[in-house]
């Protein structure tokens, strides 16, 4: 694929008598990619990000949208921003308005979006980070995290063909940490590349295509995140450290004398890869929207009493509300887990995840299962 964003040898100042935030920085970000943006506070992400979207103007050297130096002009940055949500690490930086609807309509509106069309994508964006019932709320009556997940709708709500999210899980709980990435995950289905710069080491290894690392404004690496971790003195001085699943399989490598590669990612595929590789079954049930219910017992009904059942995607997890639902959150990993240990469930999920769901299927072969997927329709 072509690059849809590149900056060429860019530094950049606040102020001629400040150093640089951002000093001969280059880096190239692949049209439909997944990429986490990794570095210590102060390494330049924000600034880098700013930059992408034009909000700030290098004092030397060049950034490129689709190929083309990036148009300074009104016209110019309204094209770009037509295509790039940002979402900021304070969402209080990105508000304009009195209600949640208000503020989540706020992008579409300026892009001349139909009023009927944007109360769709209001009511699609807020559903997608559970604040649906907080839609007629006053902004400054919710928490922080709350504001938090009304910038993220606000971004999913102007459609947009990039994704840039700085921080987007800080300070939020858990769940709606799960939910990030299951959104991150569905725009990368969509087409949409997403930039994710994150001090959650652990979700950017599970996630990311690749990384990118800053340190004092310079790209000091741009890989696999195994390559990365693997250079202990880098990550070291980058301020960061390797995540639990990449430490885990080093050690237990280590102790039983195997290649530290297949890397695993996740439980179900460092299960894979240290215990006995079962084959049970998961019952896979896209779910459309119209009949989420309606399918839920036959597919419960095949699979048998004893299965777990999981979901994965918000709107199969707002059809469910009120069933019986033994992983609400990270489905795909806890069915598959499941079936590593030779058990069988039933999962869930938005039909947007289905080639997600094959994908991941496919990698556990690589560490030694192979489990059974069944179509539910």
């Amino acid at each position: 694929m072509s690059n849809i964003f590149e900056m060429d040898n860019v530094t950049f100042a606040h102020h001629p008598t400040m150093p640089n935030v951002l000093d001969g920085f280059s880096i190239a970000v692949e049209e439909g990619s997944r990429t986490a943006i990794l570095g210590a506070n102060g390494a330049g992400k924000t600034t880098m990000f700013y930059t992408l979207a034009g909000v700030y103007k290098p004092q030397s050297g060049e950034v490129l949208f689709r190929g083309e130096p990036l148009d300074y002009s009104r016209d110019g940055l309204t094209r770009v921003r037509s295509e790039v949500a940002v979402v900021l690490q304070n969402p209080d930086e990105q508000m304009f308005c009195s209600l949640v609807e208000e503020d989540v309509a706020f992008g579409p509106l300026n892009l001349g979006i139909d009023r009927d069309e944007i109360e769709t994508r209001i009511d699609k964006a807020l559903r997608d980070v559970r604040m649906t019932e907080y839609r007629r709320s006053p902004l400054q009556q919710l928490s922080g995290g709350q504001r938090k997940r009304v910038a993220i709708a606000g971004a999913l709500a102007v459609n947009p063909s990039v994704m840039i999210m700085d921080e987007p899980t800080a300070g939020l709980d858990p769940q709606a940490s799960m939910e990030v990435l299951e959104l991150a995950e569905k725009l990368h289905l969509q087409g949409v590349t997403v930039l994710i710069s994150t001090h959650d080491i652990d979700l950017a290894y599970t996630w990311a295509d690749s990384v990118n690392v800053l340190r004092n404004g310079k790209k000091v690496f741009s890989g696999t995140s195994e390559e990365f971790y693997s250079n202990q003195e880098e990550v070291h001085l980058c301020g960061l450290l390797s995540p639990s699943t990449f430490n885990m399989n080093r050690e237990i490598s280590a102790l039983r004398g195997v290649p530290e590669s297949p890397y695993p990612h996740n439980v179900s595929e460092f299960l894979s890869k240290f215990g006995k590789a079962g084959a049970g079954r998961v019952f896979c049930v896209a779910c459309p929207e119209d009949r989420v219910c309606d399918i839920y017992d036959e597919a419960v009904r095949e699979a048998g009493s004893g299965a777990r059942i999981g979901v994965y995607g918000s709107d199969t997890r707002y059809g469910l509300s009120g069933k019986k639902i033994d992983y609400y959150f990270d489905g795909i990993d806890s069915c598959f887990t499941e079936a590593v240990l030779g058990r069988d469930s039933v999962l869930f999920y938005d039909p947007v995840y289905d080639p997600l769901i094959k994908e991941r299927a496919g990698a556990l072969k690589e560490f030694g299962s192979d489990i059974v997927l069944e179509e539910v329709r």
